[in-house]
Order: C-alpha cells, then sequence, then structure tokens
C-alpha cells in the first residue's frame, strides 16, 4: 500500500533520475527529492518523427525530460506532483493547458487575478480569484446583498455571479466542457510576493499557490464529489 499514488519504482533497463528546476523551487537535494522526472534506455524512442527542434528540446546527453515534476518516496517509488510547463491531464484523460485558460478568462472585470487548479485524479477544474472590489460592491448593492467587501467574497450569490461571468467567458471562446470552471473561491488578499505567491514578474508560483490554498482545494473538491 505504501506505492499507492505514485508511478512506481523505475523499471529494468531504464534510469530516473529528477533534475532540478530552480524557478519552481524544485530541488533534488531537498529532504524530499524534487524535480523534472529524466529517463534514459534502449526503451526510449529516438525522437520525433521530422521534428528534430522537439528531439533536440527534449532529449539531451541521452536523456529524456519528461516534463513531470516527480518526488522520490523512501521507498524507491516516484510520485508525480506538477508539471514543469502547467500542463496536466485530469482523470478522464484530457489534457489542460491552465496558462492559456487562464489568459482567457483574465478579461473578466469582476476579478483582478484568478489561479485555475486541476489534477489527474479529479475530472473538472476550480480556481481561486481575487475579485475586483468595485465591480463586486457594484453588483451587490444593484442586488441588494449586504455585507463589506470580505462577506460579499464569502456570499454564494457573489461566487454564482463570478462564476456565472467565467462561464459567458468561455462560452464565447468555445472552450471544451472539461475546460470550464466548475468552483471559484473569491479571496480578497491578492497574490502578491510578499507572500511568496508571485515572482518578480508578476508569474505565478504555482506549487507555492497550491501548499498556500490546499484546504480551500480540497474543500472545493469535496463539494464537487458530495454533489
Amino acid at each position: 500500500m505504501e506505492m499507492v499514488g505514485t508511478v512506481g519504482p523505475a523499471v529494468p533497463n531504464l534510469d530516473a533520475c529528477l533534475e532540478s528546476v530552480p524557478k519552481m523551487n524544485y530541488d533534488t537535494l531537498s529532504s524530499k527529492p524534487q524535480g523534472e522526472i529524466c529517463i534514459r534506455g534502449n526503451v526510449l524512442f529516438a525522437g520525433y518523427y521530422k521534428r528534430e527542434d522537439l528531439t533536440v528540446e527534449v532529449l539531451v546527453d541521452g536523456w529524456f525530460h519528461t516534463g513531470d515534476i516527480g518526488e522520490w518516496q523512501p521507498d524507491g517509488s516516484m510520485k508525480i506532483i506538477d508539471r514543469k510547463k502547467n500542463i496536466f491531464k485530469l482523470s478522464q484523460g484530457e489534457y489542460v493547458i491552465v496558462e492559456n485558460l487562464e489568459n482567457v478568462f483574465g478579461p473578466v472585470s469582476d476579478h483582478d487575478s484568478i489561479w485555475i487548479y486541476g489534477n489527474s485524479f479529479e475530472s473538472c477544474l476550480v480556481a481561486v480569484a481575487n475579485p475586483n472590489k468595485q465591480a463586486i460592491e457594484h453588483y451587490a448593492n444593484a442586488h441588494n446583498i449586504s455585507g463589506d467587501f470580505e462577506a460579499l467574497c464569502e456570499n454564494p450569490k457573489i461566487k454564482e455571479y463570478v462564476l456565472g461571468e467565467l462561464t459567458k467567458v468561455g462560452k464565447e471562446n468555445k472552450l471544451k466542457g472539461f475546460e470550464f470552471v466548475k468552483v471559484i473561491h473569491l479571496d480578497p488578499v491578492p497574490f502578491d510576493m510578499e507572500c511568496d505567491l508571485l515572482t518578480p514578474t508578476f508569474k505565478k508560483k504555482r506549487p507555492l499557490l497550491l501548499k498556500y490554498y490546499q484546504s480551500i482545494i480540497d474543500n472545493m473538491y469535496q463539494k464537487i464529489n458530495n454533489r
């Protein structure tokens, strides 16, 4: 049972190692070795057909850089915990390019920033957004919803409204069903560098966002699975 949730150990005739990814805070020398999974061996493919550019990108000195972020377990098995290029697969096998979706939903005026999350154990996406204070308070006043900004962010009617705006934009951009956000959490406190959630160039630190919002993510998926 110790290997549950892992992809198991390396198979015969296949070498595997981790390569640190500093920009994502994954270090092979940490107490839990983490980094991009690299493999080599005679069982690997020789390269992409007629795509030397892609082959050179992923095959370096005989090592295939998978793009998966792994963590070695004490029993020698490997656990996949992230994607280097922010591409992940949902439980039904559909791949999601999360940055593309955040760019689609980004122009929605009712929030200032959005982080979309999913993983291979779940069938749908959830999100955490920093709502736009002026837009939310305007909607609340127009619909007789009382409360300060923090209370409005917790109000189910406000969440339903913001989610509806995301859905509207998704339909306008002809997103596929699995690319729509199913549940959203509204955080009145913006993602920022002080919480170590953004880089100096304002890019999201996704592993740290997940750690920061883990309990909220778990609650959102629990709500979905209990429907």
